[in-house]
């Protein structure tokens, strides 16, 4: 048993954090879905631009697009994207069956540029999710104060999402707090309450900004703590009142998945966060990169303990370095917002530019 199947032992989901026609085209997803126990996939503008444009592998589905008269890039991305991304769903349909809903996702993200737009937000998303019409589709949605608005309308709706840009404990319980809001909604409304979602909490980003104004000894440290908070405040929602009420209604829960788990310092290990990461009944999604690696050299895995005492002992530490973890952690989903919103208008320049050389 590889490292890779070893997390799947442990409870946890592995996703992949990346997408392309040569994956499918190859079987090489399907591959990693027999071989390294991967369960889903997930996209975002980045992923989208490196697949799109630095390949000819899209102009013919381009070529056919522009012929069917889609001018606007944007408009094209989303039209190519979702022939990748509804064949995907297609190849883990089979394990959203066998698990009953709690598994078998794949995920597409609304633009960037709507982070802090509810009423588009709510359109686009909407409209993605008719255009796909896979039931183990997720809508991506920002983690932010105006997308939680737009999350909590759309899983009342009945629409599954993905709540993407989640950095720390706080805006993990504000995103668990609009979800069950919304179920509350559905609920009133005598609708049923198993709309999917989960919560998307980036992890290495906070190292990489925290590493250069600390000590060696704290280093890779504060990620893994706020995570450790994360999972701990998960574990006790699941067990509270509120959310008993509604599971016993038929909700199902807001999973918490680990995004930004590649390891961004060269000094540490390639595998550094996956197998830190290992938590019954949460996800991992990883870059394909990562991903082969893990499998190949990772481990040991080392299931997480929900211990929120330890975790904040650590961010304590970090925090007499004279580092505000709070205010970093809204700063870091600002920079993540704006860092989306720059990628997606670099792929959208990219496609205008190829658009006007394959119609030419």
């Amino acid at each position: 048993m590889n490292p890779a199947q070893q997390l799947h032992q442990a409870g946890q989901s592995l996703w992949l954090d990346s997408i392309n026609r040569k994956l499918l085209a190859t079987g090489t997803l399907a591959r990693y879905r027999e071989e390294l126990a991967v369960t889903g996939l997930t996209s975002n503008p980045t992923i989208l631009g490196h697949a799109m444009a630095a390949s000819s592998d899209y102009d013919s589905s381009l070529r056919r697009h522009l012929d069917a008269g889609v001018k606007d890039p944007q408009d094209l991305v989303y039209a190519v994207a979702l022939e990748d991304i509804t064949e995907a769903a297609d190849l883990f349909r089979s394990v959203w069956e066998e698990t009953g809903g709690a598994d078998g996702y794949v995920s597409v993200e609304v633009p960037p540029g709507l982070a802090y737009d509810v009423e588009r937000s709510v359109e686009v998303a909407r409209d993605l999710h008719a255009r796909a019409d896979r039931p183990n589709l997720l809508v991506k949605v920002p983690g932010t104060p105006p997308g939680l608005t737009a999350m909590e309308q759309l899983v009342s709706e009945g629409i599954g999402i993905n709540v993407t840009l989640l950095f720390s404990d706080t805006h993990y319980l504000q995103t668990a707090d609009a979800y069950m809001r919304a179920l509350e909604r559905r609920a009133d409304a005598g609708l049923p309450l198993d709309v999917p979602s989960v919560a998307s909490v980036f992890v290495s980003r906070w190292d990489r900004a925290a590493d250069p104004l600390l000590p060696q000894e704290l280093h890779g440290r504060l990620g893994l703590a706020v995570t450790q908070k994360v999972y701990a405040s998960y574990r006790s929602l699941l067990a509270g009142e509120r959310w008993s009420r509604l599971a016993a209604a038929g909700a199902r829960p807001q999973r918490v998945l680990w995004a930004s788990t590649s390891t961004k310092d060269p000094h540490f290990p390639d595998t550094y966060y996956l197998g830190k990461l290992a938590a019954p009944d949460t996800i991992d999604t990883v870059p394909e990169q990562t991903l082969l690696a893990f499998a190949d050299h990772g481990g040991p895995v080392e299931l997480m303990n929900p211990d929120y005492g330890a975790a904040e002992r650590c961010v304590a530490e970090v925090a007499a370095r004279g580092i505000d973890v709070d205010a970093l952690g809204e700063s870091l989903q600002r920079q993540g917002a704006r860092a989306f919103e720059a990628d997606w208008a670099t792929l959208l320049e990219a496609i205008s530019e190829k658009a006007a050389r394959l119609g030419s």
